[in-house]
């Protein structure tokens, strides 16, 4: 089997890592945006996270600290925007928000479904976090994820888009109340909502092919 490019570990190893440090932190308080965007000095539980991260998997921490330089390297460039703002954040392809409660698998039931909002990249920033504190508040879906400014090959063009999930694309009264929810935060414009089903099969939006199963 091939090795992955160190670049490529380091990047995985960083994603899998602020997993861990969202979950370490939501246990005791604030999530990492909130810290981040208000300033607020968390070295020392980030460094308890690292260590712990790096415990348990001894290769990842590794290719962090072969990426970054330093735990403290990568909280520096934690608190300028890796992994919070999209526009800042060039190890990951995706920052995602999960409503309180709801486990991180939920995205991926066939049951589930999504409203896309696609946007320039100069005001996806602000348009993710209305949304990640909407969906923090339990004010929409069960999560919602934003593509971020590294450069994802499978991408068309370097349009960003922000995925706003539901439970049940069956409860048409639960998707139009999130759909409305973000009519009230400024998402005025017609929006499409795909099904897990479509996205699983691999269908995509083509000249005279919809895939979009409500649009409002």
């Amino acid at each position: 089997m091939e090795e992955p490019d160190p670049g490529d570990l380091g990047d995985i190893a960083y994603g899998l890592f602020e997993v861990m440090l969202n979950a370490e932190l939501r246990v005791e308080g604030p999530p990492l945006f909130d810290l981040v965007e208000k300033g607020t000095d968390f070295e020392a539980k980030f460094l308890s996270a690292f260590g712990k991260f790096s415990k348990e998997y001894p290769d990842l921490g590794q290719a962090l600290i072969n990426a970054f330089g330093s735990p403290g390297a990568i909280y520096l460039s934690i608190l300028e925007g890796e992994g919070v703002i999209p526009g800042r954040t060039t190890k990951m392809y995706w920052i995602v928000q999960d409503a309180p409660e709801v486990k991180p698998e939920a995205i991926e039931d066939e049951l589930a479904g999504k409203w896309l909002i696609f946007l320039p990249p100069e005001k996806v920033d602000e348009a993710w976090i209305l949304v990640r504190n909407a969906t923090s508040a339990s004010e929409l879906g069960i999560s919602a994820k934003v593509s971020t400014a590294k450069p994802n090959p499978d991408s068309r063009d370097n349009t960003k888009v922000i995925y706003v999930y539901t439970a049940d694309w069956r409860d048409e009264l639960d998707v139009m109340r999130v759909r409305n929810r973000l009519k009230e935060l400024g998402f005025i414009d017609r929006l499409g909502y795909k099904r897990n089903i479509e996205t699983f099969k691999g269908e995509y939006s083509q000249k005279g092919k919809r895939v979009t199963f409500y649009s409002a």
